[in-house]
């Protein structure tokens, strides 16, 4: 028969019923609306997608930070004092990743413990204590009851893009550090 020579059906995750159940979600916005290039979430999992929002988050938070850092010490702004005993002043650290090789072995074993304990002890999300993922208020409020929940919102949004946009930034101050290049307001990197 000539239907042992037609094309087997496959049976393809539909994208637009995956997209659909993603595209409320806080962060699909345009231009792109819900962005999954790897198709990370092809499974529509909800367990997943709150795994990988809450590592967005962090990883957002951190990048803030870290492009912070970058931004202060190449403005000239350290802190007072040495960092060791050995007279090595925090000033003569070099910005960047030329400042691990100024930084004392034991200055790097201290962050590398003090990032420990906030990984195991301050920026986690208690069971049971979050308004959403990446809450990490763990049952204090800080002042946010104070606000409606469109401003709570609107917040989160902000914190959310502010991180996609920092996660970016660091990346370029990395890169352009290693090619040497020298940018408008950073200078010579």
């Amino acid at each position: 028969s000539a239907a042992a020579f037609a094309p087997a059906a496959t049976s393809n995750t539909d994208t637009t019923s995956l997209q659909a159940s993603f595209e409320s979600e806080l962060g699909v916005q345009p231009p792109l609306g819900f962005f999954d290039p790897l198709g990370l979430l092809e499974d529509g999992s909800q367990e997943k997608f709150d795994r990988l929002r809450y590592v967005e988050l962090k990883h957002g938070r951190i990048a803030m930070l870290a492009f912070l850092g970058q931004i202060t010490t190449r403005a000239g702004i350290h802190f007072a004092g040495d960092i060791d005993n050995h007279g090595t002043t925090f000033a003569s650290i070099r910005p960047g990743w030329a400042g691990l090789n100024d930084v004392p072995i034991e200055g790097i074993q201290q962050i590398i413990c003090f990032i420990g304990v906030l990984e195991l002890l301050v920026m986690k999300d208690v069971d049971g204590t979050g308004e959403f993922v990446g809450d990490f208020r763990n049952g204090g409020d800080y002042g946010w009851s104070k606000w409606s929940d469109e401003t709570k919102m609107s917040k989160r949004k902000i914190e959310l893009n502010n991180g996609r946009a920092a996660m970016m930034g660091i990346l370029g101050l990395m890169v352009h550090e290693q090619l040497g290049s020298n940018m408008p307001l950073v200078g010579q990197l």
